[in-house]
Protein backbone atom coordinates (compact mmCIF):
# COMPACT_ATOMS: atom_id res chain seq x y z
CA UNK A 1 0.00 0.00 0.00
CA UNK A 2 1.91 3.70 -0.95
CA UNK A 3 1.42 5.76 1.85
CA UNK A 4 0.93 9.78 1.30
CA UNK A 5 2.11 12.29 4.33
CA UNK A 6 -0.53 15.07 3.74
CA UNK A 7 0.90 18.47 5.77
CA UNK A 8 -1.41 21.39 6.17
CA UNK A 9 -2.66 23.99 8.52
CA UNK A 10 -6.39 23.81 6.93
CA UNK A 11 -8.38 21.11 8.87
CA UNK A 12 -11.00 20.69 6.39
CA UNK A 13 -8.26 19.88 3.30
CA UNK A 14 -6.49 17.46 5.53
CA UNK A 15 -9.97 16.00 5.95
CA UNK A 16 -11.03 15.90 2.23
CA UNK A 17 -7.44 14.68 1.23
CA UNK A 18 -7.37 11.89 3.83
CA UNK A 19 -10.79 10.60 2.84
CA UNK A 20 -10.28 11.50 -0.85
CA UNK A 21 -6.55 9.22 -0.79
CA UNK A 22 -8.44 6.48 2.09
CA UNK A 23 -10.84 5.60 -0.19
CA UNK A 24 -8.22 5.08 -3.45
CA UNK A 25 -6.24 3.00 -1.16
CA UNK A 26 -3.64 4.99 0.16
CA UNK A 27 -2.36 4.97 4.03
CA UNK A 28 -2.59 8.22 4.91
CA UNK A 29 -0.50 10.24 6.97
CA UNK A 30 -1.05 13.74 8.60
CA UNK A 31 0.69 17.04 9.66
CA UNK A 32 -0.55 20.57 10.79
CA UNK A 33 2.99 21.77 10.74
CA UNK A 34 6.31 21.64 9.56
CA UNK A 35 7.96 20.26 12.59
CA UNK A 36 5.57 17.39 13.42
CA UNK A 37 5.83 16.80 9.36
CA UNK A 38 9.54 16.22 9.56
CA UNK A 39 9.20 14.04 12.51
CA UNK A 40 6.34 11.85 11.03
CA UNK A 41 8.37 11.37 7.82
CA UNK A 42 10.79 9.95 9.63
CA UNK A 43 8.73 7.88 11.51
CA UNK A 44 6.53 6.47 8.92
CA UNK A 45 9.13 7.09 5.94
CA UNK A 46 5.59 8.10 3.66
CA UNK A 47 6.58 7.15 -0.31
CA UNK A 48 5.37 10.95 -1.16
CA UNK A 49 4.63 13.61 0.71
CA UNK A 50 1.81 16.90 0.04
CA UNK A 51 2.79 19.80 1.60
CA UNK A 52 1.69 23.12 1.80
CA UNK A 53 4.52 25.87 2.48
CA UNK A 54 2.14 28.66 4.74
CA UNK A 55 2.68 26.47 8.01
CA UNK A 56 2.49 28.17 11.37
CA UNK A 57 5.80 27.11 12.43
CA UNK A 58 8.09 26.92 9.89
CA UNK A 59 7.90 27.74 6.05
CA UNK A 60 7.32 25.06 3.85
CA UNK A 61 10.27 25.74 1.83
CA UNK A 62 12.56 24.74 5.28
CA UNK A 63 9.98 21.26 5.40
CA UNK A 64 10.98 20.52 1.89
CA UNK A 65 15.08 21.05 2.50
CA UNK A 66 14.38 18.82 5.83
CA UNK A 67 12.96 16.35 4.42
CA UNK A 68 16.17 16.46 0.68
CA UNK A 69 18.67 16.08 3.59
CA UNK A 70 18.23 12.45 4.03
CA UNK A 71 15.40 11.38 1.69
CA UNK A 72 14.56 11.04 -2.27
CA UNK A 73 10.70 10.61 -1.61
CA UNK A 74 8.47 12.43 -4.16
CA UNK A 75 7.08 15.54 -2.70
CA UNK A 76 3.95 18.14 -4.67
CA UNK A 77 3.80 20.87 -2.99
CA UNK A 78 -0.29 22.11 -2.47
CA UNK A 79 -0.37 25.78 -2.06
CA UNK A 80 -2.20 29.21 -2.48
CA UNK A 81 1.09 30.69 -3.51
CA UNK A 82 1.16 31.65 -6.95
CA UNK A 83 3.84 33.64 -7.90
CA UNK A 84 6.66 31.84 -10.01
CA UNK A 85 9.32 33.42 -7.28
CA UNK A 86 7.60 31.27 -5.30
CA UNK A 87 7.27 28.33 -6.90
CA UNK A 88 11.10 28.80 -8.05
CA UNK A 89 12.32 28.53 -4.83
CA UNK A 90 10.04 25.45 -3.80
CA UNK A 91 11.85 23.86 -7.13
CA UNK A 92 14.94 24.08 -6.14
CA UNK A 93 14.66 23.36 -2.79
CA UNK A 94 14.01 20.11 -4.19
CA UNK A 95 10.17 19.45 -4.32
CA UNK A 96 9.00 17.52 -7.60
CA UNK A 97 5.84 19.47 -8.72
CA UNK A 98 3.18 22.25 -8.09
CA UNK A 99 -0.13 22.11 -7.39
CA UNK A 100 -1.63 25.38 -6.70
CA UNK A 101 -5.08 26.43 -4.74
CA UNK A 102 -7.66 25.67 -5.22
CA UNK A 103 -7.31 22.46 -6.83
CA UNK A 104 -8.85 19.63 -8.38
CA UNK A 105 -9.16 16.66 -6.48
CA UNK A 106 -8.74 14.28 -10.01
CA UNK A 107 -5.43 16.77 -11.09
CA UNK A 108 -3.95 16.19 -7.60
CA UNK A 109 -4.61 12.43 -7.56
CA UNK A 110 -2.82 12.28 -11.08
CA UNK A 111 -0.29 14.30 -10.27
CA UNK A 112 0.23 11.92 -7.13
CA UNK A 113 0.16 8.86 -9.55
CA UNK A 114 2.45 10.35 -11.61
CA UNK A 115 5.01 11.44 -8.67
CA UNK A 116 5.07 7.36 -7.39
CA UNK A 117 5.85 6.18 -10.43
CA UNK A 118 9.13 8.55 -11.01
CA UNK A 119 10.52 7.43 -7.23
CA UNK A 120 13.82 6.48 -7.35
CA UNK A 121 15.70 4.60 -4.66
CA UNK A 122 18.93 6.44 -3.17
CA UNK A 123 21.66 4.88 -1.74
CA UNK A 124 20.50 6.17 2.01
CA UNK A 125 16.86 7.01 2.78
CA UNK A 126 17.96 7.43 6.62
CA UNK A 127 18.18 10.36 8.75
CA UNK A 128 20.65 9.49 10.70
CA UNK A 129 23.98 7.88 9.06
CA UNK A 130 26.70 6.50 11.96
CA UNK A 131 30.24 5.78 12.25
CA UNK A 132 32.57 4.39 14.84
CA UNK A 133 34.12 8.27 15.25
CA UNK A 134 31.05 10.65 14.59
CA UNK A 135 26.92 10.66 13.72
CA UNK A 136 25.70 12.88 10.46
CA UNK A 137 22.34 13.50 10.65
CA UNK A 138 21.26 14.37 7.39
CA UNK A 139 17.59 15.93 8.39
CA UNK A 140 18.52 18.55 11.04
CA UNK A 141 22.06 19.12 9.23
CA UNK A 142 23.99 18.40 12.16
CA UNK A 143 26.87 16.70 13.22
CA UNK A 144 28.15 14.62 16.93
CA UNK A 145 31.54 13.42 17.62
CA UNK A 146 31.28 11.58 20.98
CA UNK A 147 28.21 13.23 22.44
CA UNK A 148 29.04 16.85 21.05
CA UNK A 149 28.30 18.87 18.48
CA UNK A 150 30.38 19.60 15.89
CA UNK A 151 30.46 23.03 14.37
CA UNK A 152 31.08 22.83 10.50
CA UNK A 153 30.81 25.33 8.11
CA UNK A 154 28.34 25.68 5.10
CA UNK A 155 31.32 24.15 2.40
CA UNK A 156 32.21 21.47 5.05
CA UNK A 157 28.55 20.23 5.45
CA UNK A 158 28.07 20.73 1.63
CA UNK A 159 30.84 18.41 1.23
CA UNK A 160 30.01 16.17 3.84
CA UNK A 161 26.49 15.62 3.24
CA UNK A 162 26.98 14.36 -0.46
CA UNK A 163 30.03 11.38 1.24
CA UNK A 164 27.37 10.43 3.74
CA UNK A 165 24.34 10.17 1.15
CA UNK A 166 26.11 7.42 -0.37
CA UNK A 167 27.92 5.65 2.02
CA UNK A 168 30.51 3.26 0.91
CA UNK A 169 30.75 4.63 -3.02
CA UNK A 170 32.90 6.81 -4.57
CA UNK A 171 32.10 9.93 -5.00
CA UNK A 172 33.97 11.84 -8.22
CA UNK A 173 35.97 15.12 -8.17
CA UNK A 174 34.06 16.81 -10.58
CA UNK A 175 30.67 15.97 -8.88
CA UNK A 176 31.88 17.46 -5.37
CA UNK A 177 33.02 20.23 -7.08
CA UNK A 178 30.29 20.96 -9.25
CA UNK A 179 27.49 20.30 -6.51
CA UNK A 180 29.58 22.02 -3.71
CA UNK A 181 30.81 24.95 -6.20
CA UNK A 182 29.27 25.10 -9.23
CA UNK A 183 29.82 24.03 -12.89
CA UNK A 184 32.95 26.87 -13.05
CA UNK A 185 34.86 25.25 -10.55
CA UNK A 186 35.30 21.81 -11.69
CA UNK A 187 38.51 21.82 -12.39
CA UNK A 188 39.82 23.36 -8.73
CA UNK A 189 40.77 20.18 -6.98
CA UNK A 190 42.75 22.50 -4.37
CA UNK A 191 39.38 22.98 -2.97
CA UNK A 192 38.68 19.33 -2.47
CA UNK A 193 41.94 18.77 -0.65
CA UNK A 194 41.34 21.45 2.00
CA UNK A 195 38.20 20.98 2.95
CA UNK A 196 38.33 17.43 3.12
CA UNK A 197 42.00 17.86 5.10
CA UNK A 198 39.32 20.47 7.58
CA UNK A 199 36.59 18.15 8.08
CA UNK A 200 38.91 15.20 8.78
CA UNK A 201 40.83 17.54 12.11
CA UNK A 202 37.31 18.05 12.58
CA UNK A 203 36.18 14.50 12.67
CA UNK A 204 38.56 11.91 12.56
CA UNK A 205 40.18 9.99 15.41
CA UNK A 206 43.77 9.84 13.20
CA UNK A 207 43.47 13.08 10.48
CA UNK A 208 46.71 12.05 8.63
CA UNK A 209 45.04 8.21 8.91
CA UNK A 210 41.86 8.63 8.01
CA UNK A 211 39.14 6.11 8.33
CA UNK A 212 36.01 7.34 7.29
CA UNK A 213 36.75 10.12 4.41
CA UNK A 214 38.89 8.50 2.54
CA UNK A 215 40.84 9.69 -0.82
CA UNK A 216 40.54 7.77 -3.72
CA UNK A 217 43.81 9.35 -5.75
CA UNK A 218 43.10 11.14 -8.82
CA UNK A 219 39.36 9.80 -8.69
CA UNK A 220 37.55 11.04 -6.06
CA UNK A 221 36.29 10.48 -2.48
CA UNK A 222 34.74 7.42 -0.20
CA UNK A 223 32.72 7.71 2.81
CA UNK A 224 33.10 4.62 4.96
CA UNK A 225 31.01 3.62 8.10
Amino acid sequence: MTSVLVVDDEPQIVRALRINLSARGYDVLTAFDGKTALSVAVEGKPDVVVLDLGLPDIDGVDVIAGLRGWSSMPIIVLSARTDSSTKVEALDAGADDYVTKPFGMDELLARLRAAVRRKTTQVVDEPIVRTSTFTVDLADKRVHREDREVHLTPTEWGLLEILARHPGRLVSQKQLLQEVWGPMHVNETQYLRVYLAQLRRKLEHDPAHPKHLITEPGMGYRFQL
